[in-house]
């Protein structure tokens, strides 16, 4: 394991007990490894963190995207925590920031369909025969060209917030794969580095005590200043 990921991780944990290990996830680190990745944090976890029996991601987070992470310790949080998700009882919220301004609240209820291309990257489309997939964006800050958006997310389809907002016709800014390009030079020039997508809260029933949990990842500081230079009265979240 590269030293820079187990101190990252290291770093970057918001919660641990006997059941659950809880990450706010970095930008630009994948979760698991796959075409062109050697190594995510699940394969570098099982390393740095030999001596536990079991460690498994209960979700899955872009590559891309920063914030929460829930991984489990064991199997029977695994499954308890992934039928939670099946049974969209995990209330999961993020921030973005959107290309233009969408009304105070809106929901998107799109079927989602995920090809696969050649090269094995994957590629989401809103089509009439993909899957059910529905996600609400709530305006939070009203910018001269973007809006701060928070989004709830109500299925866990791929790429699902990012595609939903770009078909509504206010893509993520920093989205490579579905954005608008002069929208993100305009905001690349400000100072933006990266795809503005953080899962922010996450709520669920603890799998073992069953007591409610809601772990927040703070809005890393590099979007904080960021938004900060888009509007000096910003008042951080």
């Amino acid at each position: 394991v590269a030293p820079t990921i187990a101190k990252t991780i290291q770093n970057n944990i918001l919660l641990e007990d006997e059941d659950l290990l809880i990450l706010n996830k970095p930008p630009g680190l994948a979760v698991h490894a796959g075409s062109n990745i050697k190594q995510g944090i699940i394969e570098a976890l099982k390393i740095i963190r030999a001596e536990l029996p079991f460690i498994e991601l209960v979700h899955r987070l872009d590559r891309a995207t920063s914030g929460c992470l829930l991984l489990a310790k064991n199997r029977t949080a695994l499954l308890a925590l992934q039928q939670q998700m099946q049974q969209h009882t995990v209330d999961k919220r993020y921030l973005t920031l959107l290309k233009g301004q969408l009304p105070k609240t809106v929901k998107a209820d799109f079927p989602l369909k995920k090809n696969v291309q050649s090269s094995g990257e994957r590629l989401v489309t809103v089509d009439p025969n993909g899957k059910t997939a529905l996600t609400a964006f709530q305006c939070r800050h009203n910018f001269p060209v973007a809006q701060l958006s928070e989004v709830t997310l109500f299925t866990g389809r791929t790429h699902q917030i990012r595609v939903h907002a770009a078909h509504l016709g206010h893509p993520i800014a920093g989205d490579k794969k579905y954005g608008d390009r002069d929208f993100n030079h305009a905001m690349k020039d400000i100072g933006l580095q990266r795809l503005f997508l953080h899962a922010w809260q996450f709520t669920f029933q603890h799998p073992t005590t069953q007591q409610p949990i809601q772990i927040v990842a703070p809005l890393p500081d590099t979007l904080q200043q960021f938004l900060t230079r888009l509007d000096p009265h910003y008042a951080p979240i």
